[in-house]
């Protein structure tokens, strides 16, 4: 199966080979994905490899690369809000949290393409390692008032599980990527009142479906993205609007992924 890796900054991912379709989730650059099948108009069905996620993206926004590349292990991730890098020579501005397979500190090939760090990535944690939970926060604040983005998983416009997917991927913890499917991971914490800094808090909706996720910063605080990545309050009935004082959100289980570094 043919393989590529993403060379635009933020590439959507859709749920048709249409641009008027919606977007189900995003490519950053450096992603690499598995081509499963092309269709007219320039689409490609893609297999994202770090999360399975399935899309139609541009082929425009991809590169063809070789297996090797394809299995080769990312080593660092881009740690400012935006980063320098360079392909074939032409300047480009990546998001946070796109990771960087190797460390092209001078420059290294991408197919027919030359990537060249203009910034000096940061490397990620020990597969196992304790997690940093300064770095949990330091990952976390970035977003702070990030526009909410269906979809989105960059700094430029994130929704909820995008959001955690992304802060866990830089702890070297992977994350499925829509938030029903991360409720899966982990291990149940009974109460609130138990909960600490880095657990997963779910919500539901009235027909008892998870359809949201947070960070929890402590048992009376969570960071999450609702028309914008915000700090509010919870308590155990759920999330309560540090603006408006207006409930939003009803609190379904709290999930621990940190204890081993795994979920």
């Amino acid at each position: 199966m043919p393989y590529a890796i993403v060379i635009v900054p933020v590439a959507p991912l859709r749920a048709t080979a249409s641009h008027r379709s919606e977007m189900v989730s995003q490519l950053l650059w450096g992603a690499c994905v598995e081509i499963m099948e092309t269709a007219p108009g320039g689409w490609a069905l893609v297999k994202n490899q770090y999360d399975e996620y399935i899309g139609w993206a541009t082929v425009a926004h991809l590169e063809p690369i070789d297996e090797e590349l394809f299995q080769a292990p990312a080593m660092a991730y881009m740690p400012g809000w935006v980063n320098r890098v360079t392909l074939n020579g032409q300047p480009m501005q990546v998001p946070f949290g796109c990771l960087v397979k190797g460390v092209p500190a001078i420059a290294a090939q991408w197919g027919q393409v030359t990537v060249k760090l203009e910034d000096q990535p940061l490397a990620l944690p020990t597969t196992g390692a304790n997690v940093d939970m300064a770095a949990l926060e330091n990952a976390a604040w970035q977003f702070l008032n990030t526009a909410y983005l269906w979809g989105g998983n960059s700094v430029f416009g994130v929704d909820c599980s995008g959001f955690t997917q992304t802060v866990f991927k830089l702890l070297g913890i992977p994350l499925w990527r829509d938030a029903y499917q991360q409720a899966t991971q982990g291990h149940t914490v009974d109460f609130l009142q138990e909960a600490r800094l880095g657990d997963l808090a779910f919500f539901d909706n009235e027909e008892g479906k998870i359809t949201h996720v947070g960070i929890l910063l402590s048992d009376h605080e969570i960071i999450h993205a609702s028309g914008k990545v915000r700090i509010d309050a919870i308590d155990n009935q759920g999330i309560i609007n540090a603006d408006t004082g207006i409930r939003t959100h009803q609190l379904r289980i709290i999930k621990r992924l940190l204890a081993t570094g795994r979920p």
